[in-house]
């Protein structure tokens, strides 16, 4: 059985599919923090299963620990954590206590059960605002632009220092930015009050809920001056966990690093307006200055990821935009 931490959030709860459709059983973990418990009822609408689930803080690892008891785990995946950029600029602490402590609190948990087979939830933002792109996992590790990023930085330290003393099976996957929704538009991208992403901002804004979108500088070293980034589709991610949880299985011991993107560099308004052509829907934005913590450009060289993990990106951009739409539909009906 495999423990998801963080079962029930946008990635989580995309994961929990996938490794379902490939034979595992799965308990799911989460304080609903921010995710919602509907989410359950909607994997069980996905899957024709209800998932044990056990509602629980990763900051309490006594609780955690009692909570799991029962439980035969073979593996964890870890993806409980904030994570907004621009969130963790203003309310630094909650960042940091949160992300470092469920991270420790879930090492514990596996040393003390065990537990040989680990995935990290990592991000991009480790290698802060790149020398040169695409970025490799070879690529120096920058300076966070964020507390949300240097909490990733911290977080893959703990897990090195970890992996030292224990040497357990680890895959850190430094996701770039996922972004889209399960086919049946039943689960997605759903925060809890304001967007802090840009893509549940744009659907929002296309569905009225919300007037205009901030297009955070136009002034950028970019082709349209706005943000660069590498958009990658949340069910790709979630089956690269599926196929990182089978690696660690055949490389017992190994820590592995690996980037999830496509490789494509896509800007704010690229995104935009490839979203009002596949969805016919216009979008009302404004350029506003540039916001603290943001990375310039960046997007992925995942040549590892294929020849290692065996996986590949395989939905387009459009997929993507088209899925997140169909999401926010359905949540207005």
């Amino acid at each position: 059985m495999i423990l998801v931490a963080g079962g029930a959030g946008y990635i989580g709860s995309h994961a929990v599919i996938e490794l379902y459709n490939k034979g595992y059983d799965v308990l799911i973990a989460d304080n609903f923090s921010n995710s919602s418990p509907s989410v359950l009822d909607k994997l069980e609408l996905i899957t024709g299963k209800r998932f044990d689930h056990i509602t629980v803080d990763l900051c309490d690892l006594e609780e955690l620990k009692k909570r799991t008891k029962e439980y035969k785990l073979s593996g964890v995946i870890h993806f409980a954590a904030y994570k907004s950029v621009g969130e963790s600029v203003s309310n630094p602490l909650k960042y940091y206590a949160n992300n470092l402590q469920s991270l420790v609190n879930s090492l514990k948990l596996c040393k003390e059960r065990d537990i040989r087979n680990f995935v990290f939830s990592s991000s991009c933002t480790v290698y802060g605002n790149p020398n040169q792109i695409p970025v490799t996992e070879k690529s120096k590790i920058g300076k966070a632009e964020s507390p949300y990023g240097k909490s990733k930085v911290i977080s893959e330290e703990i897990i090195q220092d970890y992996h030292h003393t224990h040497p357990i099976s680890i895959c850190n996957l430094r996701y770039f930015n996922p972004i889209g929704a399960h086919e049946s538009g039943l689960i997605g991208d759903y925060p809890d009050g304001k967007p802090n992403n840009l893509l549940p901002f744009v659907t929002q804004v296309a569905a009225g809920v919300r007037d205009t979108l901030s297009v955070f500088g136009d002034d950028y070293d970019t082709h349209d001056g706005t943000c660069l980034r590498d958009y990658i589709h949340v069910v790709d991610l979630a089956k690269a966990h599926v196929n990182a949880i089978e690696y660690n299985v055949k490389n017992e011991g190994k820590h592995s690093i690996f980037n999830l993107g496509t490789g494509k560099g896509v800007s704010v308004l690229d995104l935009i307006k490839t979203f009002e052509k596949v969805n016919n829907v216009p979008i009302n934005y404004e350029i506003v200055s540039r916001r603290p913590g943001d990375v310039e450009a960046i997007f992925a060289d995942c040549h590892k990821a294929k020849t290692d993990l065996n996986w590949i990106a395989e939905l387009n951009l459009s997929k993507m935009l088209t899925s997140a739409w169909k999401f926010q539909q359905n949540i207005l009906k």
